[in-house]
């Protein structure tokens, strides 16, 4: 999974886990601030990479799954309450991870290595 799309995750997971907006992602991997806002309202998903300049949106109905406009291709996220999983539809692979607090933990099955983040 390409690290754009590890961070609209993680993003993803921290406005729904947090039940609020989220508008930076700090990436230990990268040591640095990814500049991304994301948030659900009406159980839909809506979120802007500033990095990269595009959007990415879905949702509905209860799942967090979301279009990424930035890879052109789908990204499957089931949240149950502290944990998730997924498909990356650009990679072919599939994640999981964990939220504690503002804490994600994401296991990229493309790299075979966690990932984590604070929101």
């Amino acid at each position: 999974m390409k690290n754009t799309t590890r961070v609209r995750v993680a993003a993803v997971v921290g406005a729904a886990a947090l039940r609020k907006d989220v508008t930076a992602v700090y990436d230990y991997s990268m040591s640095g601030f990814k500049n991304i806002s994301a948030s659900i309202a009406v159980g839909a998903v809506t979120g802007y990479d500033y990095s990269t300049s595009s959007h990415f949106s879905g949702g509905g109905n209860g799942s967090l799954d979301f279009y990424d406009y930035h890879n052109s291709k789908f990204v499957q996220l089931k949240l149950k309450e502290k944990t998730f999983e997924g498909y990356d539809y650009d990679s072919q692979k599939f994640f999981a991870g964990s939220v504690s607090g503002g804490s994600i933990s994401l296991y990229d099955y493309e790299t075979n290595q966690y990932y984590n983040y604070s929101v």
